[in-house]
């Protein structure tokens, strides 16, 4: 079953454990201070409150050993063995099809949504050398689901504290600097050979060395910088899952790393992960109106605290979703401030947080030429394009060869055949040294687009090349 056909179960009350909170004699806070006591006896740092218990009565279960450390807290105040069948939580673990899509409210849930995923999605190697979880990697994916935690995120207070003082391991400033480093370099592999080869890396250190960092012992600075380095690589596992053909997955990432800004304190990012994370994620499924949304409230919620290049990230996302509705008066409306806010940010740049320092006015070309073409504008689509092009440096291999592809698709709206076909060849050069599903979607968007002209000499003699080759048309 796809993500889109799953439809959770309703959730039942849990009697069982109101029934014994009851015969406890406990409060709601009561038994989350034990919980929590309990917890760190056993070095795990939860942090659960009087509305956790509540969400547990309502039917919720807690992640990883959560249940277990709850029955050991309820029969120390009740001077017996409580088992979890007793506290209603000797079933089964939530479905795989729901792992990761919680904006969770508290910090002790988010760290267990987050850490399920990355162990799920580590667990599980798929051919071609990709890992994903089951449930969560299917090509089909809901775009309004992504809607509803950008609301939650818009509401959300900042975690008010993430210091941690009962985990296991003491954690510092160098910690957090490797997990950095080892981010800068996966974004460089990615860049230059397509997310196929470095996705499974990826996968198996967030699940093995940022999920133990996150569960030792830091203080409260250490803490925010750990989370804000735990969200930036969560982000670029959700960037590197679209990449690999993994939607699903992918809206499953930005919905954590969304989370774990919040937690860093960082609402910057927040806004970074909405408009350029799922933003593109739903413009790749062709769901403007759900474009909009999302980079709108990337916008709302970064009001005044963000740099004017990440100001223009944002709009131009919003802009993605007018051109794919055809509305081309307010992608113009909306174009237009992106390109002032690009032209005041011209030499801020080290000035500018990290996660957006990349973005500079090749890939805002690139973002309105991707508009252009979707108003089916042949020659201003080309334009910037060419513009993109001109401004990537031959590291982004990935970024170029769609910029190629973009810019042959607006030839091919002038009627541009010949000229199309060639770019479209230079794409296909570099695609070869790629394992990048994204890359190989936009071949074959702009070979279903020579269909008009399949009779001319140009195009048999393109797709014969590339069908011969067997490495990109698919």
């Amino acid at each position: 079953m796809t993500e889109s056909a799953a439809v959770p179960a309703a959730r039942q009350p849990n009697e069982r454990l109101l029934s014994l909170i009851r015969e406890a004699g406990c409060s709601n806070a009561g038994l989350a201070r034990r919980v929590n006591v309990c917890a760190a006896e056993r070095g795990l740092d939860f942090r659960y409150d009087k509305t956790s218990v509540a969400r547990w009565i309502r039917g919720q279960r807690p992640r990883g050993r959560a249940p277990e450390v709850i029955a050991e807290a309820l029969g120390r105040k009740l001077g017996r063995a409580v088992t979890l069948q007793e506290i209603g939580m000797g079933g089964s673990r939530q479905p795989p099809s729901a792992v990761g899509l919680t904006f969770a409210p508290g910090l002790t849930e988010a760290l267990e949504e987050a850490r399920e995923l990355w162990r799920a999605d580590a667990a599980r190697p798929q051919p071609g050398g990709h890992t994903g979880a089951a449930g969560t990697n299917g090509a089909a994916v809901a775009p309004g689901a992504m809607v509803e935690p950008s609301r939650d995120w818009l509401i959300a207070r900042i975690d008010d504290s993430v210091a941690a003082a009962a985990g296991t391991g003491r954690v510092g400033a160098s910690d957090v600097e490797a997990v950095v480093a080892t981010t800068a370099a996966l974004i460089e592999l990615d860049r230059r050979w397509g997310a196929g080869h470095v996705r499974p890396v990826l996968a198996h250190y967030l699940n093995g060395v940022v999920a133990g960092l996150l569960t030792g012992s830091y203080r409260e600075s250490v803490g925010r910088r750990l989370f804000a380095a735990a969200a930036r690589l969560t982000e670029l596992a959700g960037y590197m899952a679209v990449d690999t053909g993994q939607p699903g997955l992918a809206q499953r990432y930005y919905i954590q790393a969304l989370r774990l800004s919040q937690a860093a304190g960082d609402r910057g990012f927040g806004g970074y992960v909405l408009a350029a994370g799922m933003s593109h994620l739903a413009a790749q499924l062709g769901s403007p109106r759900e474009v909009i949304q999302l980079a709108r409230a990337a916008q709302e919620g970064t009001r005044g605290q963000v740099p004017p290049r990440a100001e223009a990230l944002f709009l131009a996302a919003e802009a993605r979703g007018h051109a794919q509705l055809g509305d081309r008066e307010a992608c113009r409306r909306v174009a237009s401030p992106a390109l002032a806010a690009m032209d005041r940010a011209t030499g801020s740049r080290g000035e500018d947080p990290p996660w957006v320092a990349h973005y500079d006015s090749a890939y805002l070309a690139d973002e309105l030429a991707h508009c252009h073409r979707d108003l089916d504008q042949g020659a201003a689509a080309q334009q910037r394009a060419s513009e993109a092009l001109a401004g990537h440096p031959e590291t982004r291999t990935r970024r170029r060869a769609i910029g190629l592809l973009v810019l042959a698709t607006g030839k091919l709206q002038q009627a541009e055949v010949e000229h199309a076909c060639q770019t479209a060849g230079e794409a296909g050069v570099l695609l070869t040294g790629l394992r990048s599903k994204r890359g190989t979607q936009y071949f074959a968007d702009f070979n279903a687009r020579l269909a008009p002209y399949q009779d001319t000499s140009h195009v048999k003699e393109f797709q014969e090349r590339w069908r011969g080759a067997g490495a990109v048309l698919v």
